[in-house]
This record gives structure tokens, C-alpha cells and sequence, in this order.
């Protein structure tokens, strides 16, 4: 008995210990019990949390103060104010409920809101909500990209090689044919996870704009379930040294594909490279800002040309579906949208401050039956590509110090359908008898990425602060499976079961 005790005791210490370190909330439908995604978590009033799709929002080990105070909101709900006490007694589950949602809304003139009154002044104040008000910020940021490959066809094989044996030909090909068919059974995946600081300001140089961003890296890590390649340029790059393994390292070759030639060199020691290329080598630290702004651009509604339903009124059919509360005592009318013409590709829902008729929130997916980016010349020469998923959840919030809207929350996914179906030669850079080795790729399959994006805290800085900031390069630590206590000092995006259960090959 005693030994049963001691176990038992020793349990529960391991789990208070757990629970310690990070804390993680369930927030559902006070009359459902659904999980609600995408909830709006404020803590001590200072940093802003966000549920992931499946309702959970997990707090750091910094938090666990009973007296911590917690405010989750979210459209259509009351407001839910608690402390951290109090959640523990609530088992962290935070219950909302729905609040009266006017479906019949009448106006002085006795008619509802017009959906197409309503789109008219969107659009007009595009630039007053979203354009930036030209201070200088410094945002704390994490970002979650995830990518991978699905592959339905992966076949390539060495026709002809220069010197090389029907044997190694034969070696080659099955080296060739075991990645292939690793590819399709266990389909590439991984996660990278970036907090950081990121800051902004727009200044003059010459008497001209002058945008300026700097990173600095907080913490992060990266997690993929092989090593295989999960995108088209990691996959790229693993072919090339397939093939190069047999090639002459002190040679170089020039890359020919059907009746198109390239001007690129290729070589064992060096991989491909232009001569000419006076481009600085990319470093983590440039790729993670550059990805940075990449995603914050392709999430503003006034600049990206995605959001052609805010702004070409004319494509899409707009349908009022109601007004609904907002946490601060605001109101949200509910605009349902869907293609009207040919050009419109999406459809799905707007949430449009009833105040000043700034979106706070936007879902959006593809169509029915529509693409993007297409590019069929499958039977002249042997490519397509497709992009068949285009969808995400946009949500932004007044700004804390001068006027308009910031980005608080992002989630973006995209598919790419590709198939690639072309000979290959590599040919010899010499005057004398020259070494050919080709072959044939067939690839056949879907690329998939999601991106999110959370604005944890937002404050105003100086153009000084930002001017002299000195950048630090970054790596991301490699993880073999996904571990909360990486992450247990901070508050970061919760992560959905999939990533949950991805791990390295042993």
C-alpha cells in the first residue's frame, strides 16, 4: 500500500510539475460544447493569444499566477473574464456564450443593412484602415510554416551515362526507384516554428519613402517527419545530388531539357550556379524577414490583389446575414460573398465593424471548380501545375497608438497540383569527346503549405530604435518530435494532433 501511495503521490507532483510549466485552455460553445477556433485570448492585458483550429490556446509557465487575469472573446459571443484560479476549478476549459445575433436589423427607413452599401464604404476606407499610419513598432511575432509533398507518381531513371556500365546504370536506377517509392509511402512533412521581434518604421532617404524591417530572433525550431525533401526546391536539390553522384566532380556540364537548353553550370564540388550571379548567399536570417514580410503583405487587404472581393465589388454577389457583438462594444455586420463573374475565384464571409467599417475579420476559400495560377502544356512539354487550394482566416485589430488596423492574427493555406513528365541530359563543358548523361523525370503529385501567423504584443517604438537595431543571423533548432517544454517560457500558437504526433525517423 505504502509503495501504491508513494507511486501514486509521485504521479501527481510529475503532473502538477507538467502543468506548471505550461497551461493549456479548451475553449467550446457554452451550449454546443464545440471547440470554437481562431478565440481571441487576452492575458494580464498584455499579450494576445490565439485558439488554434481545434479550440485549444496553451499559456506559458510565466502565467500561472491564480491571480493572472484571462479575457477570451470571439465574434458572436459574450465576452468570458476569469482568472487563472478560477480556470483550474473550471478544469482550463472557458465555455462562451452565443450572444443574440439581429438577423432583422431595421434602420430609420424601416429596411435592413444593404449589403452592397455596406461593401461600397469597405472599400472606400481601405486605405484609412490598412495603408499604416507611418510610426515605428516593435512586434512580437510567431510564425508556424508547415509544408509537404504528396506524391501519386515518382519515377526517374538514368537512360545513358558516358563511361558508366550497364551495372551501374542498373545500381543507379534502383537507388532511384527506392526514393521514388519512399516519397509515396511515407510522404514528406515538416514544421518550422520562429518567435521573434520585428520591427518597422517608415522614414525618408533622398527626400523619398523609406520602408524599413529588422529581425531579431527569439527561439525556434524546425521538425519534419524524414529527411526527405518537403518543398520543390529541397526536392530539386535532392535530385541534383542523386544524379551527381556518378558525374566527374572536376567537371562541369551543362543542363539540357527536350529542345530548351540552360545556361546555368553544374558541377560536382560547387552544385549550380550562375557565373554571372552577384547575389549575396541567403542566410536564415534573410529568408526569415523576407518570408516575414512576404506573409504580412499577402494578408493586407488593401495590398494584395488576392482580396479583389474588397475591392472589385463587381465580381462577387454580396449577402447580408446579420449583425452580431464584438468584444468592445462594437458591432459586426456579416457579409456573405460568392463569385458573380468569371474572374471572381472565391467565395466566403466578411466581419465588418459596424462602426467605421473596417474588416476584422475575413474566411475565404476557392470556388467550386476554380484555380489559380494554372499552366497546362502537359502534352508539348510535359508540365503541369495548379494551384487547387487557396484558403485562410484573416483577423485584425485597431491600433494600439495612432490610427488604423495591425494584423493580429493570419492563417494561409495553399495546394499545388504538379506534374512533370521530361528528359534530362547533362552534357559535358569541353572541346574534346564530351560526357552525356541523361535521363527521364515523371513526378506527379501536390505540394501543400499553411502559414500562421500571431501578433503577440504590439508597441510603438522610435525610428532610432530601429535605425541603429543590429541584426543577428539565427538557426532553428532541430527537433526529432514536438515537445512543449521547448516552447514552456513562452506563449505561442498551440499546435494542432497532427503535429502533435510528428517525429523524425529514428
Amino acid at each position: 500500500m505504502k509503495t501504491f501511495l508513494f507511486s501514486f503521490s509521485f504521479f501527481l507532483f510529475g503532473l502538477h510539475l507538467s502543468t506548471a510549466q505550461s497551461i493549456s485552455l479548451q475553449i467550446t460553445d457554452a451550449n454546443t460544447a464545440e471547440s470554437i477556433p481562431f478565440a481571441n485570448i487576452k492575458v494580464n492585458n498584455t499579450t494576445h493569444l490565439i485558439s488554434n483550429a481545434e479550440g485549444y490556446c496553451t499559456l506559458s509557465e510565466k502565467f500561472n499566477a491564480d491571480a493572472t487575469q484571462v479575457v477570451v472573446s470571439y465574434l458572436g459571443y459574450v465576452p468570458a473574464e476569469i482568472t487563472l484560479g478560477e480556470l483550474k476549478a473550471n478544469e482550463y476549459k472557458v465555455k462562451l456564450v452565443p450572444a443574440i445575433v439581429e438577423l432583422e436589423t431595421l434602420t430609420i427607413k424601416n429596411e435592413r443593412p444593404n449589403a452592397d452599401s455596406i461593401m461600397a464604404a469597405v472599400r472606400k476606407n481601405l486605405k484609412v484602415h490598412y495603408k499604416g499610419n507611418g510610426l515605428a513598432f516593435k512586434d512580437q511575432l510567431f510564425t508556424r510554416n508547415s509544408s509537404g509533398f504528396v506524391p501519386k507518381k515518382v519515377d526517374i531513371t538514368v537512360d545513358k551515362s558516358t563511361g558508366f556500365s550497364k551495372e551501374q546504370l542498373k545500381t543507379t536506377n534502383a537507388d532511384l526507384k527506392i526514393f521514388g517509392d519512399k516519397l509515396i509511402k511515407q510522404p514528406p512533412f515538416g514544421f518550422k516554428d520562429l518567435l521573434c521581434h520585428y520591427y518597422t518604421t517608415l522614414t525618408t532617404k533622398n527626400d523619398k519613402p523609406l520602408f524599413i524591417s529588422k529581425l531579431e530572433a527569439v527561439k525556434a525550431a524546425s521538425l519534419r517527419n524524414s529527411e526527405q525533401a518537403v518543398s520543390l526546391e529541397d526536392m530539386n536539390e535532392m535530385v541534383e545530388k542523386t544524379f551527381l553522384k556518378h558525374l566527374d566532380p572536376n567537371k562541369f556540364y551543362r543542363l539540357k531539357s527536350g529542345l530548351f537548353g540552360s545556361r546555368d553550370t553544374i558541377s560536382l564540388k560547387e552544385g549550380i550556379h550562375d557565373k554571372n550571379s552577384k547575389a549575396k548567399p541567403e542566410t536564415t536570417l534573410s529568408k526569415a524577414r523576407t518570408d516575414m514580410m512576404t506573409t504580412l503583405y499577402r494578408n493586407n487587404f488593401m495590398q494584395s490583389e488576392k482580396f479583389d472581393f474588397l475591392s472589385q465589388l463587381e465580381y462577387y454577389t454580396y449577402t447580408y446575414e446579420g449583425k452580431t457583438y464584438k468584444s468592445d462594444e462594437d458591432y459586426v455586420y456579416i457579409i456573405r460573398f460568392t463569385p458573380d463573374k468569371s474572374k471572381a475565384k472565391y467565395t466566403g464571409k466578411l466581419y465588418i465593424s459596424a462602426t467605421d467599417y473596417a474588416v476584422v475579420r475575413c474566411d475565404y476559400t476557392l470556388a467550386e471548380g476554380k484555380t489559380l495560377n494554372s499552366f497546362n502544356m502537359k502534352f508539348l512539354l510535359g508540365v503541369k501545375s495548379s494551384e487547387n487550394v487557396s484558403k485562410g482566416t484573416i483577423i485584425y485589430k485597431k491600433n494600439p497608438v495612432g490610427t488604423g488596423y495591425y494584423l493580429q492574427y493570419a492563417s494561409m493555406e495553399t495546394g499545388q497540383y504538379i506534374y512533370l513528365n521530361r528528359p534530362l541530359k547533362f552534357i559535358e563543358l569541353t572541346d574534346a569527346e564530351k560526357d552525356v548523361v541523361s535521363f527521364n523525370l515523371k513526378i506527379e503529385g501536390n505540394m501543400v503549405k499553411k502559414t500562421e501567423l500571431l501578433n503577440l504584443n504590439r508597441e510603438e517604438t522610435s525610428n532610432a530604435v530601429v535605425e541603429q537595431f543590429k541584426e543577428n543571423d539565427f538557426n532553428y533548432t532541430p527537433l526529432k518530435r514536438y515537445d512543449p517544454a521547448f516552447w514552456k517560457e513562452y506563449s505561442v500558437i498551440e499546435p494542432l494532433e497532427a503535429m502533435k504526433q510528428l517525429k523524425a525517423e529514428e
